[in-house]
């Protein structure tokens, strides 16, 4: 399984990696199809057997007075074209997992695209349950909303 490591928001590696998510978000999606990660999200990276950080992902948390105030939200899910299919999002994802139960969240939540149907059958095999649409995405009607219970450890 590949190491995930927790990086600082301004990490070089990071940064790349954001920039080319959020790239193909706009290109599948359009600009109306992206969210910002809000501060204090939390960045994971995904690294290959030579150290290269070949994917990131976020966990951010939802706010008190929020839809869904106490759980975490995944953020950002990303692993390079070339690094597809080789486990490391599946490794991202455990750990992003890992990152929220560790902080005390009972639920870890994502949002993802019709338009991504590798990141849905990545999301249902993991134990992600399909829900109610909240906040912006109520009205968003190519926007699927994911829940999954974190046991304690």
């Amino acid at each position: 399984m590949a190491d995930v490591e927790e990086r600082p928001a301004d990490d070089a590696e990071l940064t790349v990696l954001l920039k080319a998510a959020f790239d193909e978000l706009v290109a599948r999606n359009g600009a109306e199809g992206r969210t910002q990660v809000k501060d204090g999200a939390r960045y994971f990276v995904a690294l290959d057997d030579e150290g290269q950080a070949v994917g990131c992902g976020a966990v951010q948390v939802f706010e008190p007075g929020s839809a869904h105030p106490g759980d975490a939200e995944v953020k950002r899910m990303y692993v390079t074209p070339t690094a597809r299919g080789k486990g490391y999002a599946r490794a991202l994802l455990a750990g992003l997992e890992q990152a929220a139960r560790a902080h005390g969240h009972p639920i870890l939540r994502l949002t993802t695209g019709e338009r991504q149907p590798e990141a849905i059958a990545l999301y249902e095999s993991s134990g992600f349950v399909q829900t109610a649409a909240w906040g912006k995405y109520i009205n968003e009607p190519l926007t699927r909303c994911y829940a999954k219970t974190l046991t304690r450890l």
